[in-house]
């Protein structure tokens, strides 16, 4: 079981993976995830995440077709976000001095029993409930 940061959706959209060794890496591991060789949680954050920044860096439609594109991501389990996992995200902000989003994704992860994250975001790093690596 492996939680996947937004980073992970957002870099191929955002960057050209014949440039850019992340981008491809990630559209690479999304392609496993899509064809079901890996078991693959996110959190309901990453679709804000995701729409958010695509509309500041490539326009509303793109923004919004790419929020659609996530919500339909073939083999993807989105977990929601209860007030236990906010209330969470709050200890772990508070001791990790992380931001409040990457609190959000690491609750939901610890809150899940999810004990590896995929992700760019060294920040994780930190968190001793849990272990990043890169795609």
């Amino acid at each position: 079981m492996l939680y996947i940061d937004s980073n992970i959706f957002i870099y191929p959209i955002i960057y050209n993976e014949t440039t850019i060794l992340e981008s491809k890496n990630c559209k690479n591991f999304l392609l496993k995830i899509a064809s079901g060789e890996v078991e693959a949680y996110t959190s309901l954050i990453t679709w804000d995440e995701i729409t958010w920044i695509v509309r500041r860096i490539l326009g509303v439609e793109a923004s919004v077709n790419q929020g659609r594109k996530f919500l339909k991501f073939p083999n993807l389990k989105i977990l929601g976000i209860r007030k236990t996992t906010i209330l969470k995200a709050q200890e772990i902000m508070e001791k990790y001095k992380l931001k409040s989003r990457d609190a959000i994704h690491a609750a939901t992860a610890i809150e899940n029993k999810i004990t590896t994250i995929v992700s760019y975001d060294r920040d994780f790093e930190s968190i001793g409930e849990l272990r990043r690596i890169e795609p």
